[in-house]
């Protein structure tokens, strides 16, 4: 059986060449693995890293991109009957973490899954009790609801062509899917052996604007969740206290009290704007949701001088 990895990139240099090495020294038994790179326009080594490591690479346009879009284009291209998303800035912490993710879909247990993400020692505190709420220790196979994260996930071909990923979100495309999947009867498994470090190197703006884009699509998915000026209040003040108290508990309360404080409030803030974002998406906030700074400037400019030399 061909497990198809597909991966979105966008100045991943950094952490892409230890994953595609990771992904060679998988234990995959009798499965079969391809590497397809859904690339939107980087301008630093990742598209030479992933020539060296032999992967299929696609390109797409800064017009064209969502997170759906690239991804149904790397499924479409895909040749495998298992189609595995990971991050270009995540790294499988073992040698069995392909092989574990797909398992459940091999055995016909569940139609899609995702596994465990944990931070590094260079992550923020309060991203890292994040994913401790999100990926426990204990898998559920298959799982209650239709929660899931494509930042390390699988998914059946003929799931994906059933439903494919929805391109007009501004992200949580995967769990727009598992909503689509779950209500037909379809089934989402938790692995928590398939385990990857999840590497966020952001700024305030970048977390703010995470948060902001993604309360952005689920009012597609979940409607029914508002965010009122006391619900932010709440939510900031009582996640601060809860992470200072965990902090203290582990003796690190010192260095991390302001970061968590500081964590807290651009995640709540963008949730709480985003929420309350009802204008269709418009080409600049496809940028700005989408794009770092330094690239979007980058464009900007170029646009500029095209301008002029039209002029």
């Amino acid at each position: 059986m061909l497990a198809s990895i597909i991966i979105r990139t966008l100045n991943e240099a950094t952490h892409l060449g230890k994953l595609l090495s990771s992904v060679k020294e998988q234990e995959t038994e009798d499965l079969e693995v391809e590497v397809i790179l859904v690339d939107s326009g980087s301008t630093d080594n990742t598209l030479q890293i992933a020539k060296h490591h032999n992967c299929k690479i696609l390109h797409i346009t800064q017009e064209e991109f969502s997170f759906g879009s690239s991804l149904n284009m790397g499924c479409e291209a895909a040749s495998g009957e298992l189609l595995v998303m990971i991050s270009g800035h995540c790294v499988p912490t073992n040698s069995e973490w392909l092989r574990m993710l797909c398992q459940p879909l091999i055995e016909n247990k569940a139609d899609y899954a995702y596994g465990k993400q944990i931070g590094d020692p260079g992550s923020h505190y309060s991203e890292c009790r994040i994913f401790t709420k999100y990926y426990p220790s204990q898998s559920q196979i298959p799982q209650p609801g239709f929660y899931c994260n494509n930042a390390n996930a699988a998914v059946k071909r003929s799931v994906w062509e059933r439903y494919k990923f929805d391109e007009d979100l501004t992200g949580l495309e995967d769990m727009k899917l598992a909503q689509n999947l779950v209500a037909d009867g379809g089934k989402v498994a938790y692995v928590a052996e398939a385990c990857v470090f999840h590497i966020h190197e952001e700024t305030w703006r970048d977390v703010k604007r995470r948060f902001k884009r993604e309360a952005i699509a689920l009012q597609k998915i979940m409607p029914q969740v508002h965010i009122r000026v006391p619900d932010l209040i709440r939510y900031i003040l009582s996640s601060i206290w809860l992470d200072w108290k965990s902090a203290f508990k582990d003796k690190e309360l010192t260095n991390r009290a302001i970061e968590i404080v500081q964590y807290r409030f651009y995640q709540y803030w963008g949730s709480y704007v985003g929420n309350h974002d009802h204008r269709k998406l418009s080409h600049a906030q496809k940028e700005e949701y989408f794009y770092p700074d330094e690239l979007r400037r980058k464009h900007e400019s170029e646009d500029r001088r095209a301008i002029a030399d039209e002029g």
